[in-house]
């Protein structure tokens, strides 16, 4: 049995669809990237497993649990956690608060929440900064804080939304290196990301969506050979290199 389970979703926004019939699984232990142009149904489809949306058909399950319907607070419970591209920590907290607030669904005591945040933010190479608040954190570090935050729930399957995006050069390597690293301890991701040259490095498996479809889905170097993909998404130039 799969981990996730994505099955025949649809979801539109009156005239628009937003996903198209995507159906997609995904084993425990799988590190998977979903790429696609701006509008593809990415974050959308995010949105949908994760229950801030309920698609107009198909469903969504996590090891055979349907997830549809369930409010994203019952979603987390189950052990879904995922990050967001636009970053709104709760900057009047400091950061090691922030990640309390993740900490307390498994961790209700205030202490236990405090000491399991703190050994997260030392997972994530941010335990330098935990008593600072978190409006002064550059925008990797509040990167590496929303990933944070996600983990301290404890999930079994962990969504990253653009996680290098809006940051500069210099701490995409260092981003990529904590994704391999959460991998390798035993979280299963889904990647949403741009960074074409991100997703290759971090993905074993790749889906691509275009206009709410999954037009390609397998090992990365297939995917990014794919035709359909190369004409909306890639473009000719990145076919020639």
């Amino acid at each position: 049995m799969s981990l996730l389970s994505v099955a025949g979703v649809t979801k539109r926004f009156g005239g628009v669809v937003a996903n198209q019939n995507i159906t997609l699984e995904v084993a425990a232990g799988e590190l998977v990237g979903i790429i696609g142009p701006n509008g593809a149904g990415k974050s959308t489809l995010f949105d949908v497993i994760t229950g801030f949306y309920r698609p107009d058909s198909g469903e969504v399950r996590l090891e055979g649990r349907h997830l549809t319907g369930l409010r994203p607070d019952q979603v987390s419970r189950l052990g879904v956690a995922r990050t967001f591209q636009k970053l709104r920590p709760f900057s009047g907290m400091t950061v090691v608060e922030n990640v309390m607030v993740g900490a307390f669904q498994k961790h209700p005591d205030p202490g236990r929440a405090r000491a399991r945040a703190m050994q997260i933010l030392d997972r994530v190479g941010l335990a330098h900064m935990a008593k600072a608040h978190a409006r002064a954190l550059s925008t990797g570090q509040r990167k590496r804080l929303e990933l944070a935050r996600a983990l301290a729930t404890e999930p079994r399957l962990l969504l990253l939304d653009e996680v290098t995006g809006g940051v500069d050069q210099g701490t995409i390597p260092g981003l990529i290196r904590l994704v391999r690293e959460l991998h390798e301890g035993g979280v299963t991701l889904v990647v949403i990301e741009h960074n074409v040259r991100v997703i290759m490095a971090i993905a074993r498996r790749i889906v691509a969506l275009h206009v709410g479809e999954v037009i390609a889905d397998g090992p990365p170097e297939a995917v990014m050979r794919d035709r359909r993909l190369i004409e909306t998404y890639l473009g000719q130039a990145y076919a020639r290199e």
